[in-house]
């Protein structure tokens, strides 16, 4: 008998989604579902699979499960799976793409609106019951950066163009890609934050991309623009961000991911009025459940048959 394990820390609801539609697909594999690693344990020692996100392991989770042969990360990334330190050569890992590329541009586009707009100051001012009045920035013939190009930043880029932005891309090869107006490299990163309005983040995290956008970075922006960070927290180096926007070197941040995560109640970033403040929310929508299931099922039946190498979307082997 095959045995998968889910640890997945959203709702109820959701984490019975996801049992519901594999055991509906798969009812003769036994399938655990638990709600956070703490309550995983008696469930690892003879877990053959794991369905899960990297953000929700822990750094024993290999040692504790012995049998695990095939991990299926439920987002793109998979940092917090394969830098484990008992991770093992011999355990697959899979992940979901090609369904982030909408809910993603959403998230940014609705960060850059709520910026040019000021939505932050007209909730306080209806929380205080306050008619207040100011202009507008407009996005049409703002410039956009966007760092790391992938299947979200190709979805993102023409979205933007709609609006009527300039749009900019960083990315680890110099490449021409339908939708950026031009592409600077990694190495051209001052360069290319010079003359942005907004700089969008989407690089997945790795020992390259640690603290990327740092003090440097946010020292050549421009005191107008505005960093939105929806791939991973240790991408931007908080503590700079913290200090440049005390010295106001930047105009505010969005921010979705955090190097701790959850974010601790008592961190500064909290309780910052040039900061909106999302937790982890950029990738989630009503249909990722349903979305994920192919590329779930399709591994899941290669696992079972013995077939790992037909699997799709590998990352680690």
């Amino acid at each position: 008998m095959t045995n998968v394990l889910i640890i997945l820390t959203h709702a109820q609801p959701v984490r019975q989604r996801y049992y519901d539609a594999i055991k509906a697909r798969f009812p003769s594999i036994t399938l655990n579902v638990v709600d956070h690693h703490s309550k995983a344990g008696s469930y690892l020692a003879s877990a053959d699979a794991l369905v899960t996100f990297g953000t929700m392991t822990y750094d024993r989770l290999i040692d504790d499960a012995p049998r695990l042969r095939w991990i299926q990360a439920l987002g793109t990334g998979v940092d917090g799976i394969v830098d484990l330190p008992s991770f093992r050569p011999d355990i697959a890992v899979t992940n979901i793409r090609g369904i982030h590329g909408a809910p993603m541009s959403e998230a940014a586009l609705m960060a850059m609106l709520a910026f040019s707009r000021d939505l932050p100051r007209s909730v306080r001012a209806q929380d205080r019951h306050s008619w207040e009045r100011w202009q507008s920035r407009l996005l049409d013939q703002a410039t956009v950066g966007i760092f790391g190009i992938g299947t979200i930043a190709e979805a993102l880029a023409p979205r933007c163009k709609a609006l009527g932005m300039t749009v900019v891309g960083i990315s680890s090869v110099k490449r021409m890609v339908a939708g950026f107006d031009r592409i600077f490299t990694r190495d051209e990163l001052l360069d290319a934050v010079r003359g942005l309005d907004f700089l969008v983040i989407l690089t997945p995290y790795s020992a390259k991309t640690k603290n990327a956008v740092n003090e440097t970075v946010f020292a050549a922006m421009k005191p107008t623009a505005y960093v939105i960070n929806l791939a991973r927290g240790g991408v931007v180096d908080e503590s700079a961000l913290l200090k440049a926007l005390d010295q106001k070197q930047i105009a505010g941040a969005a921010l979705d991911v955090f190097a701790t995560e959850p974010l601790p109640a008592d961190h500064p970033l909290w309780s910052r009025k040039d900061i909106i403040l999302t937790s982890h929310l950029g990738g989630l929508y009503d249909r990722y459940a349903d979305d994920a299931m192919p590329t779930i099922e399709h591994n899941l039946r290669c696992f079972l048959a013995g077939d790992m190498n037909e699997m799709i979307n590998i990352v680690g082997h």
